[in-house]
């Protein structure tokens, strides 16, 4: 610990060279390191601040040195070790030790350590790998071997699909990739092609040690990803990969199959479940990797605790462990504490070879370092083999590595000492560039941009592409040594056979008990479920809101359904009735799993993730969260259960109908969660799920037995039932309630009734199952002749469903194991076909490019900026609210910026940049902004969020756009309406030229996962802020976040070109090295809480802020990169802050403030003089007129609907699927009195369309209102162009989808083809469409996401199926609901609407099975008997009037059927009328929730 602590305030200086006396020790063969002079002591530093100690470097470069000895914390590492041998005994002694370490070291500044909770990540190492595989010293004394490998590569190529330029898809194609079924089938499966194969790394070899760290180097998309996964053994996704890899004697596969978990690869971005807490994710993973063998015999749970609480200190995160972890859309702990917790998970695999990619990403420079360092001493201590790739990787961290390897475009073009490879790439003929730091200079050399040569050579006569580098590195002596180190090495491995066996024993020990010995997992199946159970117990647990939504959700529509069917009464009238409730009471509650389709799809990336980890095996996540689900379900079920079952006085004879009832809901629940589940496995991406989940969820609709029984049912749709867990489920609930009832028969329901009729002997009861002559109708009978249901199959159906649940249970577990979609590949991008226009404007840019490439700066430039008005702020403070009350995150700060100059806005992570940038940019809409921010000494008008552009730190796009696309509709709306549009587009080119994005010009922009690149999209992103041209200010947060050396250098040298022509610009800017800082004019310095410790010039090499520090006793080294010195200066990173006093105090006082703030006094009165002659020209708070507004907006979100080919098709297929099905269930229905309930049921599954257009059109809805916030806080254009746009463009699919749903519907089962009937049905179908289209946009544009809308759907659905007169008819309806929601249901307009146009004068003929027979009294024949109840009213017909055996039809015509239901023809155009009024109410709900309503807090 005491380690940990003298690392922990160590500074940015030690590199490889510090590392000789331990690398040479442990390994003699490596070479020896050049001695260094840097500082090895505090008393060291003293003497340099004072002016004493300036050694030189061998390589002319200097850096900045804080007196930490790496040599004297190993040897504190290994009297800790020691220590910790005997943990129990020496914890109290131990914590002295920090503690008073930390307060030597801190210069007891408590307040200071209170208030900056370190970022860094020095040091961890130490305690995460003592704890994790115990010192060596413990090891030997615990008997735990020691477990080291070395990689090498030998003609390594790795092919991938790609070099095709892949077009973007749009709508008729998903039609042809749709009927192109092998295709189809092929590329799902992974075998067909997307283009041809080629190479993304050719003929790479290697060799690394155990011990060794090796730095990749290379531009993005030269293959530097490609090359760390697959040294880690992670080959999914690639077509082939050929050549040979050894780990230590194991080839790749060999190792795969009995050490997966032994190399391991952390990806760029961070995935976690967003919802547990820091130390919750960690707590999972010891859970499965706690390894069988631990040091001093500690118990499990012992070893958790000491482990977590050490990564958490290690880390610096110790006050997030009751955090959640949270992800770009749910709110939790930084990006920086995120990118710890990944590698605090990763490193808890104890893995042997780790690759690292970009892990640095988002970090400031003291914190990159940092973990830099730590990896360095990890690696030396237990022999680790470490890859890294970096972007923007500063001296010191490049000093840290043994090797780097430098690809350019898949080629290897250098593997060598990390010391020599500057000299090399410099005897190729490259011009020397001592200002630049290695790794940048390095990636440069491959840049056909950067690259620069030496006087005398030339491309001719040096190497310059990948291949020629390539070549001259095979021609080196390095390549030369590299042969000799692998030849040695190979004869290494024979001889070290007691190594890998003691690689293999520790492998073995690290497993716990009753783990197979070939497993490559450490703990085995049941612990591996047992950890997922309660991992998955909290996921559920702390989703608060969720449970919650569930619960009440669950409880109101128990008790609507309650209130609806209140005490059932047991005649012929509760019925029909009872099976509707039943029914209904089953799909509510199966259907609540359809959400698992989501989740399943969305935890695939973690899935994949802790696989690779080897933490489980995919099948024991499916096995433990079912279980824990369905216990949740239980609990919900059972309130529901107790809720529907009483209220509606279903059968009280006996409890274990009850169970019966319960137990048929849970398990069928359990059946349809692991159906989804189990499609969520089989389908590559959600649209193939939804195509799939429409389909099979309409044939379990239809073949339950409720909408059409078995009988009736089409011969080859019966067999579905033995498969399906609904009509099962089903069939259960109606056996156990109707066997244990008699139905007593109506007045209504005996023929004839009425007066004259009275004796039962004569009257029949038309409930299908009633004797002649009784009016009591046993259940079992009623159930047997209305549905085939035979009462003793109960438990047989009963156990079909659980032998259902344990096929989908194996399918599921099956599936997971076996099949791994997204797991890896290569992202393709996709273009916009050339047309005319496009061809010629690409043929300029080329030619402008080649200008470049020649050096030629002779291009005219367009960037003329006239304004001179200056952004001034005083006193600017800014508080938001918090539980405990108030909390300020901005402290008095002023400052200003002025045309011309570029300023830069830094601090440590925390520090209140962004927000600064927020507040100035007029961006915030909570919390408390107060102060001055003036323009010109004017208050901020309506134009000035207009008038200045900000480029935000996330790239959020409209993904289907196209560069060229994105940036012309930002000049549309941005740029003054009165410009030309021929000259915006111009400048639009001129934009896409500086940016150097010639090549993606035409690339659609797509989304991270499959699109164009991080460092594509951040250009993108500034190119649209300044194709709006600003004539204010340009803000930018962190524009070089992601990029690689270049692409930043690139960025800030083009703000300085901006600058030069008059822009003023204030920028956030991480890493910066010396080159890029030296081309800012300005800073303003931030430090952790919002407080300023420096605004004013730079100056050349940083003279002017340096004297500042200087005059407050703070030197930095001569040859220190400003940028990172001054950060360390004041505490942003691990180390303490240099002097006693707090820099914000210090600038409080300082005279500089003081000339800032007369400056600021200046400039007011001088531009409002200046001001004051002009006269004012009227502010408009957008640029562009309305119309024109709506003209843009609604062009764009028309291409973007068009290039979703999915959304559309998917819509499409869904409504055709379900009509096709539909239709062919009730294929050409006759006239008989069955088919006039069925024709209900036919029109009922209208009612189906809004279920499935609000699941597809609010996410869509939702992620074009993410890019809306951005645009609209822009000012680009208002909210109802927007919400008008989100509608029209739904239009074409709603009438396309119309027509696909409504001929199969109704032609096939043979409804009325007359023009007036049919032309009725397609208007209200189309009406339905609009409709739904119209109510998913409201609640999206009513809710703040997604996800609330999706949980309110179900709630609307019900409601609306429930009261529209179908599940229960209108006269049955308690009077409450009648009474109002009756009337306000959309679907009672549908419903009577379609109902009465289908049945009015349909002559009805009965079959046989349909008649009701009874006896007319001796000495009447039936026409007499009946003439009276005819003459009465009474609906139907006798078959034979002559006879004294009367067969009666209930109805004679479709009207008696409808009529009792409180329907009318007459109505129908009434009704028709009312429901496209709802579409007016939805539409006017849409656009005053768009223009009131914004969720986009910040």
């Amino acid at each position: 610990m005491q380690a940990v602590d003298v690392l922990a305030k160590g500074s940015h200086q030690h590199g490889a060279d510090l590392f000789a006396a331990q690398r040479a020790e442990a390994d003699p063969q490596s070479p020896p390191s050049t001695q260094s002079s840097d500082p090895d002591t505090l008393l060291d530093v003293q003497k340099q601040s004072n002016g004493q100690y300036s050694p030189p470097r061998p390589d002319g470069l200097r850096r900045a040195e804080t007196g930490v000895s790496v040599k004297q914390a190993e040897a504190d590492f290994a009297q800790l070790s020691r220590e910790f041998s005997n943990v129990s005994q020496h914890s109290r002694k131990l914590s002295r030790t920090i503690s008073r370490r930390s307060n030597i070291a801190k210069d007891n500044d408590v307040e200071k350590s209170a208030a900056t909770p370190s970022e860094s990540e020095e040091g961890e190492p130490f305690d995460l790998e003592q704890t994790l595989r115990g010192a060596k010293e413990q090891e030997a004394a615990t008997g735990i071997k020691s477990k080291r490998i070395g990689v090498m590569w030998e003609n390594l190529t790795v092919s991938g699909i790609g070099g095709v330029k892949n077009f973007v898809r749009v709508f008729p194609d998903a039609f042809v990739s749709f009927f192109n079924v092998p295709g189809t089938l092929m590329s799902i499966f992974g075998y067909g092609k997307k283009g041809k194969e080629l190479d993304i790394l050719k003929n790479f070899r290697g060799v690394v040690r155990p011990g060794e760290m090796v730095l990749v180097l290379g531009r993005p998309g030269s293959g530097c990803t490609t090359f760390l996964k697959v040294i880690a053994n992670q080959r999914y996704g690639y077509t082939k990969v050929d050549g040979e890899v050894l780990y230590g004697p194991y080839d790749a596969k060999t190792f795969a199959k009995k050490y997966r978990g032994e190399a391991v690869y952390n990806q760029e971005d961070d995935n976690h479940h967003p919802t547990l807490s820091v130390g919750q994710t960690l707590g999972f993973a010891l859970d499965t990797k706690t390894p069988g063998k631990r040091p001093d015999g500690m118990s499990k749970k012992e070893f958790k605790e000491k482990v977590i609480g050490l990564l958490l200190k290690m880390f610096n995160i110790e006050h997030t462990r009751d955090t959640i972890v949270g992800n770009p859309f749910v709110r939790g702990i930084s990006g920086g504490e995120r990118k710890r917790v990944s590698i605090a998970e990763m490193m808890v695999t104890s893995a042997t070879v780790c690759a690292w990619d970009n892990t640095t990403r988002g970090l400031d420079a003291s914190t990159a370092l940092d973990y830099a360092k730590s990896l360095r001493i990890m690696t030396n201590i237990y022999k680790t083999t470490t890859f890294v790739s970096l972007y923007q990787a500063s001296e010191n961290i490049y000093s840290q590595f043994d090797k780097v390897m430098v690809i350019d475009d898949g080629r290897q073009v250098f593997l060598g000492p990390t010391r020599e490879a500057r000299a090399y790439f410099e005897g190729l003929g490259f011009k020397e560039k001592p200002r630049q730091t290695t790794p940048d200079y390095l990636t440069g050399c491959t840049d056909p941009f950067e690259r620069e040569y030496k006087d005398g050579m030339s491309e001719t006569n040096a190497p310059s592409g990948p291949d020629s580098l390539a070549k001259a590195f095979d021609e080196s002596i390095f390549s030369r040594r590299l042969a000799e180190e692998a030849s040695v090495y190979r004869q290494e491995l024979q001889n070290e056979k007691e190594t890998y066996a003691e690689f293999e024993t520790a492998h073995h020990e690290a497993k716990r008990k009753h783990t197979s010995k070939s497993s490559v997992y450490t703990a085995p199946y049941y612990i591996q479920i047992w950890a997922l159970m309660q991992r998955q117990f909290i996921l559920k647990w702390q989703d608060k809101f969720n449970l919650v939504v569930s619960w009440i959700t669950s409880i109101v529509i128990a008790i609507i359904l309650g209130t609806v069917w209140l005490n059932l009464p047991q005649t012929s009238a509760g019925a029909f009735t009872r099976g509707g409730l039943l029914f209904i009471s089953l799909l509510f509650n199966t259907f609540q799993a359809f959400g698992e389709l989501g989740s399943t799809m969305m935890g695939r990336p973690i899935v994949n993730k802790h696989r690779a980890y080897t933490f489980y095996r995919p099948s024991a996540l499916w096995l433990a969260q079912i279980i824990i689900d369905v216990g949740f379900a239980a609990a919900q079920i059972l309130v529901f259960s107790i809720i529907v079952y009483f209220m509606c006085g279903l059968v009280r004879t006996e409890a274990g109908a009850f169970f019966t009832f319960y137990l048929t809901i849970v398990t069928g629940y359990l059946a349809m969660t692991l159906f989804f589940r189990t499609i969520g496995c089989l389908c590559p991406d959600f649209d193939y799920a939804m195509k799939f989940a429409a389909v099979i969820i309409t044939l379990f609709v239809l073949t339950s037995g409720y909408l059409i029984q078995y009988q009736s049912e089409q011969s080859w749709l019966r067999w579905i039932f033995y498969l399906n867990a609904l009509g099962l489920g089903f069939s259960v609930l109606m056996m156990n309630e109707f066997k244990r009832l008699t139905l007593t028969c109506t007045p209504e329901s005996l023929i004839p009734s009425g007066a004259g009729y009275t004796d039962l002997a004569f009257q029949a009861c038309t409930l299908p199952g009633g004797p002649p002559g009784s009016n009591q109708v046993p259940g079992r009978n009623y159930i047997l002749e209305s549905f085939s249901y035979d009462a003793n199959d109960l438990w047989r159906n009963y156990g079909i469903i659980l032998v259902l649940i344990a096929v989908f249970l194996f399918l599921n577990a099956t599936l997971g194991e076996v099949l791994q979609f997204g797991a890896g590949g290569k992202t393709i991008t996709y273009f916009a076909k050339e047309d005319q226009e496009r061809k010629r404007l690409n043929e300029e840019l080329r030619k402008r490019r080649e200008k470049r490439l020649l050096k030629d700066t002779s291009q005219d430039s367009e960037l003329h900026i006239t304004s001179k008005a200056v952004l001034t702020w005083e006193s600017l403070c800014y508080d938001v609210p918090v539980p405990s009350g108030q909390l300020r995150l901005l402290k008095d700060v002023f400052g200003f910026v002025k045309p011309g100059q570029l300023t830069a806005l830094m601090g440590a992570s925390g520090a209140g940049k962004t927000t600064l940038l927020d507040v100035l940019a007029s961006r915030k809409n909570i919390g408390v902004i107060s102060g001055d921010v003036l323009v010109d000494g004017d208050t901020l008008g309506t134009a000035f969020a207009r008038s200045t552009s900000y480029a935000e730190q996330l790239d959020v796009h409209e993904s289907t756009q196209t560069v060229r696309e994105a940036l012309r509709f930002s000049a549309n709306l941005r740029q003054p309406y009165d410009v030309p549009q021929e000259q915006k587009y111009s400048y639009v080119e001129e934009v896409i030229s500086l940016l150097e994005m010639e090549d993606i010009a035409d690339a659609i922009i797509g989304d991270p996962e499959s699109g164009l690149a991080v460092e594509q999209r951040k250009r993108v992103t500034i190119g649209v802020e300044l194709a709006a041209k600003p004539d204010l200010l340009l803000f930018l947060d962190e524009p070089t976040s992601g990029l690689d050396s270049q692409s930043a250098f690139n960025i800030v040298r083009f703000l300085k070109k901006l600058a030069a022509a008059g822009q003023a610009i204030l920028c956030t800017i991480h890493q910066p090295n010396s080159a890029l800082f030296e081309n800012f004019d300005r800073l303003l310095l931030l430090q952790r809480g919002g407080e300023c410790v420096y605004f004013g010039d730079i100056g050349k090499d940083a003279v002017v802020l340096l004297d500042y520090f200087r005059r407050n006793d703070a030197h930095c080294p001569p040859d220190a990169n400003p940028a990172e010195w001054m950060l360390d200066a004041i505490g942003a990173g691990q180390a303490a802050r240099i002097g006693n006093r707090d820099w914000g105090e210090i600038w409080k006082s300082s005279p500089e403030l003081a000339n800032t703030k007369a400056e600021i006094s200046n400039i007011k009165q001088q531009r409002i003089q200046q001001v004051g002659n002009n006269t004012k020209t009227e502010e408009k708070e957008y640029a562009t007129p309305l119309w024109h507004q709506i003209k843009v907006v609604n062009k764009r979100t028309q291409l973007s609907f068009w290039r979703s080919p999915n959304y559309g098709f998917t819509r499409l297929f869904n409504h055709v699927a379900i009509a096709l099905l539909t239709g062919l269930a009730y294929l050409q229905l006759d006239d008989s009195r069955a088919s006039l309930q069925y024709r209900v049921f036919v029109i009922f599954q209208t009612t189906v369309l809004p279920a499935l257009i609000l699941a597809q059109v609010e996410p869509k809805y939702d992620l074009s209102r993410m890019i809306f916030y951005r645009e609209s806080a822009a000012k680009a254009y208002k909210e109802f162009p927007f919400a008008l746009s989100m509608v029209l463009a739904e239009m074409p699919y709603s009438i396309l989808c119309a027509v696909g749903f409504f001929l199969p519907l109704y032609y096939i089962p043979g409804f009325q083809s007359a023009s007036t009937r049919a032309g009725y049905q397609f208007l209200i179908i189309l009406i339905t469409e609009l409709f739904s289209v119209t109510l998913a946009q409201t609640i999206s544009a009513l809710t703040p996401g997604t996800f609330i809308a999706m949980l309110l759907n179900p709630f609307v659905i019900i409601v609306f199926a429930l009261f529209c007169g179908v599940t229960i008819p209108r006269p049955q309806i308690p009077k409450f609901w009648r009474a109002w929601l009756y009337q306000l249901d959309p679907f009672t307009r549908l419903i009577g609407g379609m109902v009465v146009t289908e049945l009015e004068g349909r002559t009805v003929q009965c079959t046989p099975a349909e008649l009701n027979t009874f006896t007319a009294p001796s000495g009447q024949d039936c026409g007499t008997y009946m003439s009276s109840f005819f003459q009465a009213g009474g609906a139907g017909y006798i078959v034979n009037n002559a006879t004294d055996i009367c067969e009666y039809c209930a109805y004679k015509v479709g009207n008696q059927f409808y009529e009792p239901l409180g329907f009318s023809y007459a109505y129908r155009w009434r009704d028709l009328g009312i429901f496209a009024a709802f579409i007016g109410s939805n539409l006017f709900l849409l656009f005053i929730g768009s223009r009131y309503l914004n969720f986009n807090r910040r």
